[in-house]
């Protein structure tokens, strides 16, 4: 495997940015609130922490009125395992209340397989409840049910709406393969009522694991990138589903689940419609629900910029996207949460790459190399460009559009990540990163 990408040190064009950094981190270390995991629990307790997410990205098209009469079983991939599971369903972009009359979760008979496996369908509650009414806007978690669930493995997580409901709160960009069928099908075992097969994720927007083999989650958040478009559909070849499986694999790894947050077409600094299928709310607006409050976050890693560059109204002023990273870093360090950011990607040859654009691409970069942005950072775009034609993907991890990258692109930028900096957001992370921080800021002073 690839040695992870380092830190290079700041230059001195970086000094005012890292010591502003670095008194807010440190600012933020005798503060920083935990959440109800309790990083201080020896490593045997059980804790919360999310295995699945995916963005709540835009109300679905056509679909005004909901999934009435419908059952929805959404197909997910976990990161990490436990022995109890609670979900969470969304109704963001909802114009009215949403109506969930019952609801189930169940582990997958096999891969592509609608069916649950035998013995492990339960059916969900809230508050108590076999019913729920998610409020227009809102959103709502599960009760907790026991359930053995494996990490790397599919969950079936259905829901029954019985009413027209108004707009659809979907992702659409899944790759992966949920189906739908007519009437209350939740608590079928079976999958021959599911005949229809669809590509997006309705109403979920994540699965929770209790357990004692967990340190916490990591969030990745982005755009397409991150995403996955591009990727294997059906094969959980996204950048973050690599990341998983270096976590689950090497010694010495962090037990962290793996969150996907990415939204196709996401930017930094401007939100998109509702309606887009491409977009969705910038990473600034949506930061604290779809980053900072998830379960167990220890630490995120952000892939972000690209579209803020293409798409209208464009952003060219590297540094204001720069101070919309560092609003990022400035967040998660009030949450003790560790942020590596990363270096954006090479698109030459795609058909919106202009040399005005990627002069300003590497403008940033070379802000973030030199630690003005982030205190610590994956090195994508190295990771990924052709070393012959640095201005574009190398051919073997161009997924053909010039800009996606392919499996084998995806695992490079997985390699890229240095699980260490993950670790150290394990316990004391704000600290030690304030530390280093002002220690690299008075080094590049001298």
């Amino acid at each position: 495997m690839p040695t992870p990408v380092g830190r290079p040190l700041p230059s001195t064009s970086g000094l005012a940015a890292l010591l502003v950094l670095a008194a807010v981190l440190l600012s933020s270390c005798g503060g920083g609130t935990q959440d109800s995991s309790g990083d201080d629990r020896p490593p045997s307790a059980e804790r919360w922490a999310g295995t699945w997410s995916a963005a709540a990205a835009a109300a679905e098209p056509g679909k005004l009125d909901g999934y009435a009469d419908t059952s929805i079983r959404n197909v997910v991939h976990t990161s990490i395992g436990g022995t109890s599971a609670r979900i969470q369903l969304s109704n963001l972009y909802g114009t009215r209340p949403l109506s969930v009359g019952h609801a189930t979760l169940a582990r997958a008979s096999a891969p592509g397989d609608p069916s649950a496996a035998p013995g492990t369908l339960r059916r969900l509650t809230f508050s108590g409840r076999p019913s729920v009414t998610v409020p227009a806007g809102g959103a709502v978690t599960s009760d907790p049910v026991r359930l053995t669930v494996p990490a790397a493995a599919d969950l079936l997580v259905t829901t029954y709406s019985p009413a027209p409901s108004g707009p659809v709160t979907y992702h659409p960009h899944a790759r992966q393969t949920s189906y739908l069928a007519r009437g209350d099908r939740a608590a079928d075992t079976a999958g021959g009522a599911y005949t229809r097969k669809v590509t997006a994720w309705r109403y979920l927007t994540g699965v929770d694991v209790l357990g004692p083999h967990t340190d916490g989650a990591v969030v990745a958040v982005g755009d397409s990138i991150t995403d996955g478009n591009t990727s294997t559909p059906d094969a959980n070849h996204r950048w973050p589903d690599f990341l998983a499986a270096r976590l689950r694999t090497e010694p010495g790894a962090p037990r962290y689940g793996v969150l996907n947050q990415g939204i196709s077409g996401n930017r930094l600094l401007t939100d998109s419609s509702r309606w887009s299928v491409s977009g969705g709310p910038s990473v600034l607006s949506r930061l604290e629900r779809d980053v900072l409050s998830r379960a167990g976050v220890r630490a995120v890693v952000v892939e972000i910029g690209l579209n803020d560059l293409f798409k209208s109204p464009r952003r060219l002023d590297a540094e204001k996207l720069a101070d919309g990273m560092r609003e990022i870093v400035r967040r998660a360090a009030e949450r003790d949460i560790q942020v590596i950011g990363s270096t954006l990607t090479p698109f030459g040859g795609h058909r919106g790459y202009r040399p005005e654009l990627d002069t300003v691409r590497q403008a940033l970069n070379a802000k973030i190399r030199a630690g003005e942005v982030y205190g610590q950072y994956a090195d994508f775009d190295k990771a990924l460009r052709d070393p012959h034609h640095p201005l574009r993907l190398r051919p073997v991890y161009d997924s053909g559009d010039h800009l996606h990258p392919s499996d084998a692109g995806y695992r490079a930028m997985a390699d890229a990540v240095d699980l260490r900096q993950l670790k150290g957001a394990v316990k004391g992370a704000v600290k030690e990163a304030a530390e280093g921080t002002v220690e690299r800021a008075a080094r590049a002073a001298r």
